[in-house]
């Protein structure tokens, strides 16, 4: 069962995630020797912005980042 503790771990891992991927989806589109009025601002921040939604939605399937603990001695398995 999910406590707290691990659902707060969770979030933050995830969160974590999804802006580490928003800004690598944002910088692909910022080309090499691009000017600064010829990168499609709007569109990179919304093709940016869906990337990190999907982001926290695979993050659901799991973190590798957030461990399953054993349970402690006393806490029953379930």
């Amino acid at each position: 069962m999910w406590k707290a503790a691990n659902i707060k771990e969770w979030a933050i891992a995830a969160l974590i995630r999804a802006v580490k991927t928003f800004f690598q989806t944002f910088a692909g589109f910022i080309a090499v020797g691009a000017a600064v009025n010829e990168v499609p601002w709007l569109q990179a921040l919304s093709v940016s912005g869906v990337a990190a939604v999907l982001s926290i939605v695979t993050s659901l399937a799991g973190l590798p980042e957030v461990e399953k603990k054993p349970p402690a001695d006393g806490e029953a398995n379930g």
